[in-house]
């Protein structure tokens, strides 16, 4: 199977992390609070944005093809990690330019679902791991 997308994360102080995606450089860190300096967003937060980024991005993209205007579309996104006996929770809020018929905007949740990033949270997935050592 090939590989589609591809990252990598190489430590640069304490919890601090280059992130590396493509030609594209990011921070990834924790807060002061979890022991961090809070130089970027911690990971939970990474995929809470990817999975705003995602739903809005899949949106303008049938928008475009549809010649609908959404111009001042939001997407916010808070997550709520599983903790014993719970389900891990996305709260996606969608704000959605008011010149938009009922019409458009039952089609867009309905696209926002088709997401990449949703499909991938919302399916089975599976891990292929291993240990390289380094010399």
């Amino acid at each position: 199977m090939p590989i589609l997308h591809a990252s990598a994360s190489r430590r640069t102080h304490k919890f601090t992390h280059d992130l590396k995606v493509r030609e594209h450089r990011l921070t990834a860190d924790e807060p002061e609070d979890a022991g961090g300096d809070d130089l970027g967003p911690n990971p939970q937060e990474l995929l809470a944005a990817s999975l705003a980024s995602c739903t809005a991005i899949t949106m303008e993209m049938y928008a475009d093809r549809k010649k609908w205007d959404l111009t001042g579309l939001e997407v916010d996104c808070e997550y709520s990690p599983a903790e014993r006996g719970a389900v891990t929770r996305f709260k996606l809020v969608m704000k959605m330019p008011d010149h938009l018929t009922s019409e458009q905007i039952e089609k867009l949740q309905v696209i926002a679902a088709k997401c990449p990033v949703h499909r991938t949270l919302e399916g089975e997935v599976a891990f292929d791991e291993r240990v390289e050592i380094r010399r």
